[in-house]
């Protein structure tokens, strides 16, 4: 794997600003729209690709028509919507929880999580296909390790999240209590379910090999903020979320916007999670539905200073399957790989 080169690192080739987007595989652009329109984003630049062009850079023999999807004024988080003619296959599925190695999900803060509960709880009951976490609350105090606050006495400092999984969306919403970080999410409040771009996204991995993360920081040059196991007993809402096992530990590691700094005030939105289990674990290898031409949440996309530099870079690296440095459906210079960990990325020229 490459390592970092020698000098200042504002020298070399690396991502910058936050995650960029999350990229859904749907039948139908406009019914999607229609959908994403709830949770406040608004339709930008439509792209196209012919077959031939859409295998150079995504490796699919299909043609391709997508829609990037905006947010309020966000430069991160943002929704691309891709339908192709031919899917692969039908993407990650319905799952009663977000297990398995090629997860992928979006996060978004939302004014209010029991609104979002209670149209969960009415899709159900009409037979929807949806499967449901409901409202999961972890006080900080709690997760970190500090005192836990007396109930009646001191405020309650954390969040509520829950999971809507259906069969094109895998998506999580949270709500705060009693604490305010200004950077990390913005809400709009003129949409249905009154919520933030996406706030981070996550993926799963099942492996003993901690340092294949490495490519991240090392390789891409994204900052890692945060890196620690989480053994069942301090695992509130993750043992739900994740489909932990009794006893099972798990570990978390946080990539996040280079921009972004440790305390409330400076925590920016734009994080990348991996969830990391042991290499034995029991989960669905999922990963060949988790990728460009898939249905569903198949690829992140982060933009980088200096595409074809970063080409090289990554091209040198423990990355396979990397293409050409190509325009995409937008006609932004862009390149294709898998990452070590098997995940399909692709990085844009900012």
């Amino acid at each position: 794997m490459a390592q970092t080169t020698p000098g200042s690192s504002a020298a070399r080739p690396t991502c910058v600003g936050g995650l960029y987007e999350v990229c859904v595989g749907v039948p139908d652009l406009a019914e999607s729209l229609a959908y994403y329109e709830r949770f406040g984003c608004r339709a930008g630049r439509f792209g196209a690709l012919d077959a031939s062009a859409a295998r150079a850079i995504y490796g699919v023999d299909s043609s391709l028509r997508s829609l990037r999807l905006h947010h309020l004024d966000a430069d991160h988080g943002l929704v691309r919507l891709m339908q192709w003619e031919r899917p692969r296959n039908d993407g990650l599925g319905l799952d009663p929880n977000l297990r398995c190695v090629g997860s992928r999900w979006g996060v978004r803060l939302t004014a209010s999580v029991l609104d979002v509960a209670n149209h969960a709880a009415t899709a159900r009951q009409l037979g929807e296909p949806v499967e449901v976490i409901d409202p999961i609350l972890a006080v900080i105090g709690e997760v970190t390790g500090e005192a836990a606050a007396r109930p009646f006495a001191d405020p309650i400092v954390g969040v509520r999240e829950m999971v809507v999984i259906q069969p094109l969306y895998r998506q999580v919403f949270f709500e705060r209590f009693s604490y305010e970080s200004p950077l990390y999410g913005h809400i709009n409040p003129n949409c249905l379910f009154r919520t933030s771009q996406h706030t981070h996204a996550g993926m799963m991995i099942a492996t003993d090999d901690h340092q294949v993360l490495r490519f991240y920081d090392e390789v891409l040059g994204l900052k890692r903020w945060f890196d620690a196991e989480r053994p069942y007993g301090q695992a509130t809402g993750s043992r739900q979320i994740f489909g932990l096992e009794p006893g099972e530990t798990h570990w978390m590691v946080d990539f996040d916007d280079p921009r972004s700094g440790h305390s409330l005030e400076d925590r920016r939105s734009g994080k990348l999670k991996i969830v990391r289990f042991a290499g034995d674990s029991r989960l669905a290898d999922k990963l060949d539905r988790s990728r460009p031409g898939s249905l569903g949440c198949s690829l992140y996309t982060w933009r980088v200073n200096d595409v074809e530099s970063m080409w090289k870079r990554v091209q040198s690296s423990g990355a396979t399957s990397v293409t050409d440095v190509l325009p995409d459906e937008f006609g932004t210079r862009s390149f294709s790989f898998v990452a070590p960990d098997g995940y399909f990325w692709t990085l844009l020229q900012a």
